[in-house]
């Protein structure tokens, strides 16, 4: 099970969006379909309900030492949603994470293996910007060459 690649849609105006072919099996195989999405770095995470479970655990475990993992926590769990498949296989995004995440038209679904997330198109390309800048430097170069790559 996993998300990969990069797929351009429209959100409609109720906030509903297409999930791509290559999504649905994921979000469609425990009893449940659908996601569950929160806000991060200026976009939208969203996890299937199994791989959400794993992240609350991770975050609840160290969140007991540190004070700024229990601001993250209050704010990346506090914010998480629920969002179910519909018939026509769209989730539907709640308005306060869409205004988070600046989601009003075209938006941008990226696949990053155990979750997608979800962007609007220009915040999207900000952050393709922000990647062409750190891929210039030497540390990122040297960071990626430690993982082998």
């Amino acid at each position: 099970m996993s998300f990969r690649g990069s797929s351009y849609h429209n959100i409609d105006a109720k906030g509903r969006v297409i999930i791509p072919a290559r999504f649905k099996e994921p979000l469609k195989n425990g009893d449940r379909p659908g996601v569950m999405v929160t806000n991060f770095d200026g976009g939208l995470v969203a996890y299937t309900f199994e791989e959400w479970e794993k992240v609350e655990e991770k975050i609840l475990s160290q969140a007991k030492k540190d004070d700024d993992l229990r601001l993250f926590r209050r704010f990346f769990i506090g914010n998480a949603t629920e969002c179910f498949c519909d018939r026509q296989d769209r989730i539907l995004i709640p308005p306060p994470l869409r205004e988070y995440a600046g989601l009003v038209k075209e938006i941008v679904l990226v696949g990053v293996v155990d979750h997608f997330e979800i962007w609007s198109r220009d915040n999207w390309k900000t952050e393709q910007d922000r990647y062409e800048q750190s891929n210039k430097t030497i540390e990122f170069k040297e960071k990626i060459g430690d993982i082998g790559l």
